[in-house]
């Protein structure tokens, strides 16, 4: 498939694509007749695990080691798994620490909720005293 192809399947940009290519992220890709790129399916499955990995918030460099590592062969897949037992690792570190900050943001999300509901109730009872008959003051000349 020709690189617009594979970035409109990935999601990626054409341009990012060229970048990961340029960087090894990517094998270089054959070429057609035209001089134009041509990539097989297998290139669309890494460039969406590279998404997932980019997700996690692996760097760019881990994610050259990473594909350098693959490059290498099956006698890395112990190297490899190790990098991806460490961003898992980081990944449900983040997801603690999200999560433990939800029932905070939760709770001032109420504070608030309750502050405005004070504030319609204060200007409803404004706009109520307003149409109260007022008692007129007896005319003190007589």
């Amino acid at each position: 498939m020709k690189i617009g192809n594979l970035a409109h399947l990935t999601g990626l940009s054409v341009h990012t694509i060229r970048y990961y290519e340029k960087i090894g992220l990517l094998p270089d890709a054959s070429r057609d007749a035209g001089g134009r790129r041509q990539y097989g399916m297998e290139i669309a499955n890494w460039l969406t695990f590279l998404k997932h990995l980019k997700a996690t918030g692996m760097g760019i460099s881990g994610m050259v080691r990473y594909a350098q590592l693959r490059a290498e062969g099956p006698q890395t897949a112990a190297a490899r798994r190790q990098m991806l037992e460490d961003q898992r690792r980081t990944v449900q570190q983040q997801i603690d620490a999200l999560q433990a900050t939800l029932p905070v943001l939760d709770n001032k999300i109420e504070i608030y909720k309750d502050m405005e509901k004070a504030h319609v109730m204060e200007a409803d009872h404004a706009r109520d005293t307003n149409t109260i008959p007022r008692i007129q003051q007896p005319d003190k000349r007589s």
